[in-house]
């Protein structure tokens, strides 16, 4: 959102400092933000009957958005003493700035969320991800090391064990749509949609800020720590990604699964390997062995998380590299990842204008992603290059500085 040296930062501010270190967490975010878009504009699955995943389906969904949550880990660690957390009145200021850009991004989500528009909305989830976070943020490498680890292991046992009782309450606390302003009036519904019952269980989801959270605390200038992440992070998602499809495929998952009541009629083989979301995951174990995309389990959290680190350490070896020759090549990417606030915000607006209305003359969804990608690339480098804070960024940096004042002592 700003320069980590200053403010809790998400959307890194392009331009104010040249390193390898910014420029490769902000390109790997708007690699994040491109793959985001992509599972929005193009077909995830192919026509009914077969229902066969695409290339797009199986390449970006479920670990863009993963990619984006654990980034913002990334961008706390940085903006609160990078490998040395801030301490005392320094670490209560910056949870006030943490606490006041999160209620930038809800308003901002919750104005979105009144849009029609069938894309899942993030960003207040993304809000209350940054609340939960605040009491991690003068943690150091060991004790992060342990809270994810054991986020990881456990948060999706209490979310398999909690979402059954949010689902047969009566109601069912559950939105089925994307959070906005008028749920406000129904808190109960609200928060458990946003924790466990909707696109992204915030119960989940906090592992990935803490992993962020853990890598923002590592020497990540350092190239053998970018080698390690990409190293580490690689094996991790495939060896999770195997035991998943084992666990569905020569263990018996899959079959038990396909005999639940909620399941028939659902195409359980394509959704095993895109996205989870429509199906309740109740009432069978089986469940909590998938790695599949928006399961939420420990495996699919494993196997995104994986690719996150192992994306994060790519781009920064880039970003090293980019430095070395003297070349900003990143700056596609860089630019827009930047100011990702803004720019998911001006796409979801504009995804809206064509919800069940025909696209233009001669366009299709291909068309459609490629001027929306093209758009956002141009704007960021443009912003990069003035050396420019996106709208939306401007005021979550406002918003963060007033949270983190504190008036000087007086003697």
């Amino acid at each position: 959102m700003t320069s980590p040296d200053t403010t809790p930062n998400n959307m890194a501010s392009p331009g104010h400092n040249f390193s390898p270190r910014l420029t490769g967490i902000d390109a790997a975010r708007g690699a994040a933000l491109l793959g985001m878009m992509a599972t929005h504009l193009l077909p995830t699955f192919g026509p009914a009957p077969g229902w066969e995943p695409t290339w797009i389906g199986l390449t970006f969904s479920g670990r863009s958005s993963a990619l984006f949550a654990v980034l913002a880990g990334v961008g706390l660690a940085l903006a609160t003493g990078k490998q040395a957390p801030r301490r005392g009145a320094e670490l209560g200021a910056a949870r006030g700035g943490v606490a006041l850009r999160a209620l930038v991004i809800a308003v901002v989500g919750l104005a979105l969320g009144g849009l029609e528009v069938n894309v899942a909305i993030i960003l207040v989830h993304y809000a209350v991800l940054f609340l939960c976070i605040l009491s991690f943020l003068g943690l150091g490498v060991r004790a992060l090391g342990a809270w994810t680890a054991g986020w990881i292991l456990l948060s999706p046992v209490l979310g398999y064990l909690v979402r059954p009782l949010l689902l047969e309450a009566n109601l069912p606390l559950q939105l089925g749509h994307n959070p906005n302003v008028e749920d406000l009036q129904t808190p109960g519904a609200l928060l458990a949609d946003l924790f466990f019952t909707g696109y992204y269980p915030v119960c989940q989801w906090i592992s990935y800020l803490l992993l962020g959270l853990l890598i923002g605390r590592l020497a990540l200038s350092k190239q053998r720590v970018q080698v390690l992440l990409l190293a580490v992070g690689t094996a991790v998602a495939i060896v999770s990604k195997v035991l998943g499809i084992l666990a569905m495929e020569a263990w018996g998952g899959r079959a038990a699964l396909s005999t639940l009541p909620g399941v028939r009629g659902y195409p359980l083989e394509s959704m095993l390997q895109v996205n989870l979301t429509g199906l309740r995951q109740t009432d069978s174990l089986w469940w909590l062995a998938t790695a599949s995309p928006h399961a939420g389990t420990t495996l699919d959290l494993l196997h995104t998380g994986g690719t996150a680190a192992a994306a994060i350490g790519f781009f920064l070896l880039l970003g090293s590299w980019s430095e070395r020759i003297g070349v900003r090549f990143l700056l596609v990417l860089s630019g827009p990842g930047a100011m990702t606030l803004t720019l998911y915000s001006l796409h979801v607006w504009a995804v809206s204008w064509f919800v069940d209305q025909p696209l233009p003359s001669g366009w299709t969804n291909e068309t459609m992603y490629w001027a929306q990608a093209l758009t956002v690339i141009a704007v960021g480098a443009v912003f990069a290059l003035l050396r420019r804070r996106g709208p939306l960024e401007w005021l979550a940096h406002q918003a963060s500085r007033l949270g983190s004042y504190r008036p000087a002592a007086v003697d």
